[in-house]
C-alpha cells in the first residue's frame, strides 16, 4: 500500500484510510476485529473512528463502542505505533453525546481523555472536529443553508480556546495533529489564519462526504486544499453504498445500511438512481468493479485526497482495498466527466 504524507503535519499514513462507524451497530466486535486484521494485511494503517460511533442509528447507549472495538483490537493484537488512528469530537446538536453541548477548549480535553481509555491507547494521530458549532451545510443541509454566524469576534474567540487546548494535548502527546471535518472554505481558512497569527496548532486535514455522486469539493474546496495542503479525507466514496449498484432498482437487501436508515440521510431521490445507473455503465464498458472505480476517481483529483473505506463484511472490504491498485484511464474520466455533467447533484 502506498503512503502520503498527512499534510504539513509530519504523519505518514496508508493511501487509503479504514472507516469503523458500523462496528458495534452492523458490526460485531469479533467482526470489527477481522475488518481490521483484513485491513492492516493490505497495508492499511491508517483508522478513523469517531466518539459518536456507531452510527445507524446514533444511541446514548452505544457511543463510544467504535472506539472500545479498535481498543480491545489493540490490546489483543499489540503493535499500536504501525497504525496511524484518527477520531473526533462531536459538535454542537448531537443529543446523544454530552446532550448536544458544543466543542470547547474544556470538552475537547474531556473527550480526548475518553477516547484515550476506550482506544486503550496513549495518543491519537489526528483529533478531528466532527463538524462545526456554528452549523454545516454537509448531510444535505445546503438546500436550506443559511450561514449563522453573527460575530466573527465570538467565532475567533471560540477558535482560539480550542487551538490553545490542543496545544496543550500536543505539548502532553496525547495527541499529534487536529484536523477538521463537515467544514466550510471560511471556516478553514480563518483556522489556518488564527493558527498562523497565534503561532498555535494547524489545521492539518478535512473530513468531508466526497464521491461520484457529491463533489462539492471540486470546486473553492479544491483551491484552498492545493494551496494549503489540506488533505482530504473523503467519507462515504461509495456514496453509502448507491455506487456499488446493491440498491439499483430501489431495492433495499437485507442487512445492508438501507435497511437501517431507508433515505440513506437524505441520498435516496428521484434523481440519484439514473446517476447510479450511468456510473454503473461506464464501469461496465471499460470492465472495472464500481466500487473500485469510484474509490480509484477519489485517488485521481488534483487535490490530495485519501478516501475513507467502509464495510459491513470482510467479503465486501476486500474489493475495496484492491482500488488502490486501479489506475483510471482518460476514456474512463472522460465518460465520467459527461455522467457529471448530466448528473450535477444528485441529491
Amino acid at each position: 500500500m502506498e503512503r502520503v504524507q498527512l499534510g504539513k503535519s509530519g504523519i505518514e499514513v496508508s493511501r487509503l484510510c479504514l472507516g469503523t462507524m458500523t462496528w458495534g451497530s452492523q458490526n460485531t466486535e469479533a467482526e470489527g476485529h477481522a475488518q481490521a486484521d483484513l485491513a492492516l494485511d493490505h497495508g492499511v494503517t491508517f483508522w478513523d473512528t469517531a466518539e459518536m460511533y456507531p452510527t445507524n442509528p446514533v444511541r446514548a447507549e452505544t457511543v463510544g463502542d467504535t472506539e472500545t472495538i479498535i481498543g480491545t483490537w489493540l490490546a489483543q493484537r499489540g503493535g499500536r505505533a504501525r497504525l496511524q488512528i484518527a477520531t473526533k469530537i462531536s459538535g454542537a446538536g448531537q443529543q446523544a453525546v454530552r446532550g448536544g453541548a458544543p466543542i470547547t477548549g474544556a470538552s475537547l480535553r474531556a473527550a480526548v481523555e475518553d477516547s484515550l481509555r476506550r482506544l486503550q491507547t496513549d495518543y491519537i494521530d489526528l483529533y478531528q472536529l466532527h463538524w462545526p458549532n456554528r452549523g454545516s451545510y454537509h448531510f444535505r443541509q445546503s438546500w436550506r443553508y443559511a450561514p449563522r454566524v453573527t460575530d466573527r469576534a465570538e467565532v475567533e474567540a471560540h477558535m482560539l480556546d480550542v487551538l490553545r487546548a490542543a496545544a496543550d494535548l500536543m505539548a502532553e502527546g496525547k495527541i499529534r495533529a487536529i484536523g477538521l471535518s463537515n467544514e466550510s472554505t471560511w471556516g478553514a481558512a480563518l483556522w489556518l489564519h488564527l493558527a498562523q497569527v497565534h503561532d498555535l496548532p494547524r489545521m492539518v486535514s478535512v473530513q468531508n462526504e466526497y464521491s461520484l455522486l457529491c463533489r462539492q469539493f471540486d470546486t473553492d474546496w479544491c483551491e484552498l486544499s492545493m494551496v494549503e495542503d489540506m488533505p482530504l479525507l473523503a467519507f462515504s466514496p461509495l456514496a453509502a453504498g448507491l455506487l456499488s449498484g446493491k440498491y439499483a432498482g430501489d431495492v433495499v437487501p437485507v442487512g445492508t445500511r438501507r435497511s437501517f436508515t431507508p433515505d440513506l440521510g437524505g441520498r435516496i431521490t428521484p434523481q440519484v438512481f439514473p446517476a447510479v445507473a450511468a456510473y454503473l455503465g461506464i464501469a461496465a464498458t471499460h470492465g472495472l468493479d464500481p466500487c473500485q472505480m469510484a474509490i480509484a476517481f477519489c485517488l485521481s483529483r488534483p487535490f490530495p485526497c485519501i478516501p475513507i473505506i467502509g464495510a459491513t463484511s470482510t467479503a465486501q472490504l476486500m474489493p475495496n482495498l484492491g482500488a488502490a491498485d486501479v489506475f483510471l484511464s482518460e476514456d474512463v474520466l472522460a465518460d465520467i466527466a459527461i455522467a457529471h455533467r448530466l448528473h450535477p447533484m444528485p441529491y
